[in-house]
């Protein structure tokens, strides 16, 4: 946690789904945000969990904004989120035949529900929940989505500036691309992600 912070990470995400190699229960995740910085935002990742298993888990770890993983629709993550007040984001994972204009109708559908919706997150679609770990076509994004979205998905050290320079996203969120082995990460590797991701912010759009 303090490596992804030393190295200039605007928000930590913390698992909250029992079968996940990254699992974190709420009692490890307690001290961890207690000891987190002023303006790095706290994220919690759930799968169709329950209201009562999310509000067990801000009860002792009092994350700050929630990530809806499984598939939960608009009225229920708007119900969930706004049961426990916290704002929350959604992933969206993206489908070989997804197109732009599905994207924009996610949104919209998300943003008329609920004044909590704060942005998609856009991952691979894979048979199962979580990370994929694998890129999509990034020119699925919208020119006009683009700067609202969270852009995951296959992101790594060696791909980041080319991401960031190409789709231009409000942010970007890793995880296997920056560990030794699931669940276990690298501090080098998260320093270079990071570098990676600033460097790209100081290119203007036509450089790759």
């Amino acid at each position: 946690m303090h490596a992804a912070i030393d190295a200039g990470a605007d928000a930590l995400g913390f698992v909250f789904y029992p079968p996940s190699p990254r699992y974190l229960s709420p009692e490890a995740a307690a001290p961890l945000i207690a000891a987190m910085p002023p303006f790095v935002t706290s994220v919690g990742l759930f799968v169709n969990a329950s209201l009562e298993e999310i509000q067990v888990v801000i009860a002792q770890a009092p994350i700050q904004l929630l990530q809806f993983h499984g598939d939960e629709s608009a009225e229920e993550c708007h119900r969930l989120a706004s049961a426990v007040n916290r704002p929350f984001i959604r992933a969206f994972r993206v489908k070989p035949d997804t197109s732009a204009a599905d994207l924009l109708e996610w949104e919209a559908q998300y943003k008329a529900i609920s004044p909590l919706f704060q942005g998609l997150l856009l991952d691979t679609f894979v048979d199962s929940f979580g990370g994929s770990g694998k890129v999509f076509d990034w020119f699925l994004i919208p020119k006009e989505l683009a700067p609202r979205v969270v852009l995951s998905g296959g992101l790594s050290v060696q791909n980041a500036t080319d991401a960031v320079v190409r789709v231009r996203p409000f942010a970007v969120d890793i995880s296997s691309g920056v560990e030794l082995s699931k669940g276990i990460k690298d501090v080098a590797k998260i320093r270079s992600f990071v570098q990676a991701v600033r460097l790209a912010d100081s290119m203007p759009d036509n450089e790759k």
